[in-house]
């Protein structure tokens, strides 16, 4: 038998209490993965974790020989399991999933030991030594960690069946946004190239330091990726003032007065009255014109025109569990809904619920919608950031 531990868990999980489970149903794939959103949703507001254990027969033997093994796998996972645990096929007659819910918190070691003294028992007692030396475990638990080192892995698709779908409707939606990434930035960036070669050489002529300015930001399941805007700040300079601010902005602990940030036109992440930036990089900010850049990554894949604004790691580790799923549902994007809806004006919860509610009514016009109402929130003062 092969265990793996297939989370990204905390340091803490759950400890169970044994229930006997009688007539209970196995969900087909479909249902079961549903049930593994619904949990996680649950789990996202109640803070309440879960842990999904994963038994598999791989492809060592044949699709007859692994039906009749998974047979017993089944019988002895309703023998061992709670009532309120909830069995299904993760993958149809190749993959048998566990959701183990309503649990104690407690810590992870005891949790992985009870639960392979338990269902491991049961396993060596049904299947044939043959048989169980073919079974792998994979256990993932939820919430997964995330912290300063999101930007060196993704997080865990496992948990995230209903955001990693892959039937027809949701491959389209994506090859046609895609195109319009492309299109689009293409097409802005061949208009604009006389203010990108002027602001570049602004930013050149105005102080010493690159033109561009590199940073890493957190992309879809948490997969880093090259940020790029025009530099607007001084070099060397400390991130810290900025990383203290918006991890009280997150919170909601930020103070909203021009001294501490969120001034009257700036955006929701720009502090007003920054000394870091320099007399050309006010002026850009203002503008937004130091976003352009951000088209060269919109070509790469890694953003989109229209998407939740593309989050630098350390805030992403001050995020409750409920704000990651706005870096999780679709791609960064240069501008969205919550910069169209006033993002001066608009808390953290807010921008997160609008995010949200964009990729749930993701369609083709509400991005050209976005992007048409882009320039006047811009000149407003309230445009991309």
């Amino acid at each position: 038998m092969i265990v793996q531990n297939g989370g990204n868990g905390s340091s803490r999980s759950l400890l169970l209490n044994p229930e006997p489970a009688i007539d209970r149903e196995v969900l087909r794939e479909d249902a079961f993965k549903r049930m593994i959103a619904i949990e996680r949703k649950r789990t996202e507001r109640s803070a309440r974790p879960f842990l999904l254990m994963l038994l598999e027969t791989g492809d060592h033997q044949s699709e007859d020989r692994n039906g009749k093994t998974l047979a017993k796998v089944i019988s002895a996972l309703l023998a061992s399991t709670r009532e309120t645990d909830i069995i299904g096929w993760h993958r149809n007659n190749s993959c048998v999933g566990v959701l183990f819910t309503q649990l104690v918190i407690f810590d992870q070691k005891s949790i992985l030991s009870t639960m392979l003294g338990r269902i491991g028992a049961m396993l060596r007692d049904n299947l044939s030594l043959e048989q169980f030396s073919q079974i792998s475990i994979s256990f993932h638990f939820f919430p997964d960690k995330w912290d300063h080192d999101i930007g060196q892995r993704p997080s865990n698709p496992t948990l995230y069946p209903d955001l990693t779908r892959g039937d027809k409707l949701s491959r389209l939606f994506s090859a046609t946004k895609r195109v319009m990434d492309i299109g689009g930035s293409l097409l802005l960036l061949a208009i604009l190239s006389p203010v990108l070669l002027v602001v570049a050489v602004a930013v050149k002529a105005s102080s010493k330091g690159p033109i561009l300015y590199r940073q890493h930001r957190v992309g879809r399941f948490g997969k880093p990726f090259t940020f790029l805007k025009f530099r607007s700040m001084y070099v060397n300079n400390d991130a810290a003032v900025h990383r203290e601010y918006v991890t009280q902005l997150i919170e909601g602990r930020a103070e909203r007065h021009p001294e501490n940030g969120n001034g009257n036109g700036a955006g929701l992440y720009k502090l007003t009255n920054d000394k870091r930036i320099t007399r050309v990089g006010s002026f850009l900010r203002r503008t937004s014109l130091d976003e352009l850049p951000q088209l060269f990554n919109v070509l790469r894949g890694d953003m989109s025109l229209v998407g939740p604004r593309p989050a630098i790691p350390y805030e992403v580790a001050a995020y409750q569990i409920w704000h990651r799923r706005r870096v999780l549902e679709v791609k960064p994007g240069i501008t969205g809904l919550w910069q169209v809806n006033g993002r001066g004006r608009v808390k953290f919860d807010e921008m997160v619920r609008l995010d949200l509610r964009y990729a749930r009514d993701w369609s083709p016009w509400l991005d050209l919608k976005i992007l048409f109402r882009t320039p006047r929130a811009v000149i407003i003062g309230e445009g991309a950031c």
